[in-house]
């Protein structure tokens, strides 16, 4: 193999996109005469077939060194997996179909700029599909068929899909990187694109900000802390007579209640001032349709409560599109609180959507307390510069929304 040319190119590729170069001299070169033409795998191997150097031109070779160190930067082959076992896909073709979807994903960043695009590269246009999306979201869009067979040749390697190939040398071969040092790479690279702001393409950034605060599943995060305090001890508790406790037998005469476990009442105490937007809102509609399901679809008892600086009115849900979203003035939920508390029967779980610019109570409510948090910048008062919003209380369950 032309090894001078392969580091030539390499060295070519990571001055045409520095902020890469951590990663492109972390991968390291395997002569394969199996793959077909350069494919990685997920412990950062490059396996490269050597008469794929010698036809192909130095420039081109650089931009297909780019191209598959973006597929291990991505983690194109753990999403495979995960989008595999959520969907039961299975097989080559599928995973031909992922290599495919991951190609468009990342083939708008990885060419251009002094990179030339290797003839047959995918590109979501050729596919009649729109620019700027994941490989998850292109994967739903399109099957294998007379539109993909130009690509029937395309293999980049379990590093892009996730399937071990035949060149493969497995987790116990030579020169693999360990978990803890791929991240680093990760870290590394989203460190050298937040360090100089404009020298990578908007996707790049995009990636660099997750890989410094990864995306929760809030929704998940937010059902699950809604179930957990309506399943609480205390929360929908109560005595009754009905059945008596089986501790009466041992006291003749006495009759004891018995515990009664009754679905809990939750009241959502949404925040309607003028800090939160028109999108907020409708998420926050959306979260209630979604509480209501959390407490088991009895909508009768939830109860939907808006507050800016005031709560005047409490809905009870019937459909969560009716709802009566008044407000748009200054922001204190101490009011819904209040508001909240009042209510005949009193809730079990209080869950509160805002964006927390907002006083809170002082002390903790006689009940479980969720709050959603509307995501926000670093915020701050025209009129004070030193102004910060105060943070949400301890004493309840926060999820960042969004």
């Amino acid at each position: 193999m032309d090894s001078d040319k392969l580091y030539a190119a390499r060295l070519f590729a990571t001055r045409a996109r520095p902020y890469l170069a951590s990663a492109l001299f972390a991968l390291h070169p395997i002569e394969s005469r199996l793959v077909p033409t350069m494919g990685v795998d997920r412990y950062w191997r490059c396996y490269v077939n050597p008469a794929f150097v010698d036809a192909t031109p130095l420039e081109e070779l650089a931009a297909v060194w780019v191209h598959e160190v973006s597929h291990l930067l991505r983690d194109h082959h753990g999403r495979g997996d995960r989008v595999a076992a959520a969907e039961g896909l299975d097989g080559p073709g599928e995973r031909l179909r992922m290599n495919i979807a991951a190609d468009c994903e990342i083939n708008d960043d990885a060419f251009g700029d002094g990179l030339p695009a290797p003839e047959g590269a995918v590109y979501p246009h050729r596919l009649a599909l729109t620019p700027g999306q994941l490989m998850e979201e292109y994967l739903p869009q399109f099957r294998l068929g007379p539109h993909t067979q130009d690509h029937a040749w395309l293999d980049c390697g379990s590093g892009a899909d996730g399937l071990a190939r035949p060149w493969d040398l497995g987790p116990a071969g030579a020169h693999g990187l360990t978990p803890q040092e791929r991240d680093a790479v990760r870290f590394r690279v989203a460190q050298a694109i937040r360090g100089a702001p404009g020298s990578a393409p908007a996707g790049w950034q995009r990636w660099a900000d997750e890989a410094f605060h990864p995306p929760q599943p809030w929704r998940r995060l937010l059902g699950a802390a809604v179930r957990t305090a309506a399943a609480s001890a205390g929360a929908g508790d109560d005595y009754t007579y009905g059945r008596p406790a089986r501790r009466s037998a041992a006291l003749p005469g006495v009759v004891l209640p018995s515990l009664r476990r009754r679905p809990p009442r939750v009241c959502v105490v949404i925040d309607t001032s003028g800090s939160v937007s028109d999108a907020e809102l409708g998420s926050a509609i959306l979260e209630v349709a979604a509480i209501g399901r959390a407490v088991g679809g009895r909508r009768d008892l939830v109860t939907v409560l808006p507050c800016d600086a005031a709560a005047p009115l409490a809905f009870t849900l019937c459909r969560a599109e009716g709802i009566a979203l008044v407000g748009g003035g200054g922001t204190d939920l101490r009011a819904g609180f209040e508001r909240a508390l009042r209510q005949s029967p009193r809730p079990d779980v209080v869950v509160v959507l805002t964006d927390g610019q907002t006083p809170w109570p002082e002390r903790a409510p006689r009940c479980r307390t969720v709050i959603g948090l509307f995501a926000r910048p670093s915020q701050w008062d025209e009129d004070d510069p030193d102004y910060v919003p105060d943070s949400p209380p301890e004493w309840a369950k926060v999820v960042t929304i969004g």
